[in-house]
């Protein structure tokens, strides 16, 4: 046993791509072992985000006491350093208070902060965003490709050069450091993660693809008899569309399609439930990538909360 896990320092994630019902396993868990959540879903950050990313109930956040929900406004920018910073902030409050921690959620990002480093002590100066900026505009991306490709005579490595954020951001980095990307990259895996002292233990549902459908196609229509378009429009008057990963969002882009008269109101449901399906199957792809090696279970052969983490 680690000495974290000695401690008592343990700190359990329950994941699965969305609609598998990770919801309604972690209340079950968490009532059983006086638990409190810390949520790990991108969008359960903003106040008003309720309807299209079928945000726990008021009921259910009464049966559990949460963390990390309701905690930016929709204008105010989130990453996955400052959600490091507060989900361990939360999880050692939990912990002081003779609580056990449970996170769920399915952000691939976000939760990858919990076992392993999210970001450097790096700092880009505003005049080298504003050189790359520059660049972009008069030459393209073939320009930053072309700096970049000078700048790391060794090559680019795994970099998307077909993804102009990406492809920006290591330029904007490598400038501000006079580093290459290879070096940096090794820095960086030197970087201590956030949850570290924490033994961490990791369960990840599943469903049929039938079975998940099913679920995902009755979501979208209860969020769309909820209000989905009203409570859309009422976030467009606080500011959603200016931020930039919240505006993208499933159940949230396609209300905006219709609302600005691009995409008809009777085309909703069936929108929401074909790009939520896409995101099921890049959610797959990228937990059998990127996490470490963890148990799988069934969602619906589980038969009480005891068996998502036994002692």
């Amino acid at each position: 046993m680690s000495g974290s896990a000695k401690s008592g320092r343990v700190l359990r994630i329950l994941t699965g791509c969305t609609a598998v019902g990770k919801t309604e396993w972690a209340l079950r868990w968490a009532e059983a072992n006086a638990a409190e959540i810390i949520s790990c879903d991108s969008l359960l950050f903003y106040r008003g985000m309720d309807i299209g990313t079928a945000k726990p109930s008021s009921a259910d956040l009464g049966r559990v006491r949460h963390h990390l929900i309701d905690v930016r406004a929709v204008t105010e920018p989130m990453n996955a350093a400052i959600y490091a910073a507060m989900a361990r902030a939360a999880a050692e409050e939990i912990h002081r208070r003779g609580r056990s921690v449970l996170v769920v959620g399915g952000s691939g990002f976000y939760l990858k902060s919990f076992f392993a480093p999210v970001a450097d002590a790096l700092q880009v100066p505003a005049s080298v965003r504003d050189r790359v900026t520059a660049m972009m505009a008069s030459g393209g991306m073939p320009a930053l490709v072309a700096e970049l490709g000078r700048l790391n005579p060794g090559g680019l490595g795994g970099l998307d050069t077909a993804n102009p954020r990406r492809v920006a951001n290591a330029l904007e980095r490598c400038l501000a450091s006079g580093r290459t990307l290879a070096e940096l990259a090794a820095d960086f895996a030197k970087t201590e993660r956030p949850l570290a002292g924490w033994d961490v233990r990791l369960v990840r549902l599943e469903l049929s693809a039938a079975d998940l459908d099913a679920r995902i196609v009755a979501r979208v229509d209860a969020m769309i008899r909820a209000g989905l378009l009203e409570e859309v429009r009422r976030l467009m008057d606080a500011g959603l569309l200016s931020n930039p990963s919240a505006v993208r969002a499933i159940g949230y882009r396609e209300p905006i399609e219709v609302i600005l008269g691009r995409a008809p109101a009777d085309g909703l449901a069936a929108a929401i439930a074909r790009d939520t399906r896409a995101l099921v199957k890049k959610q797959r792809t990228w937990f059998r990538t990127q996490l470490p090696p963890h148990r799988v279970l069934d969602a619906a052969q589980i038969r009480g909360p005891e068996e998502l983490f036994p002692a």
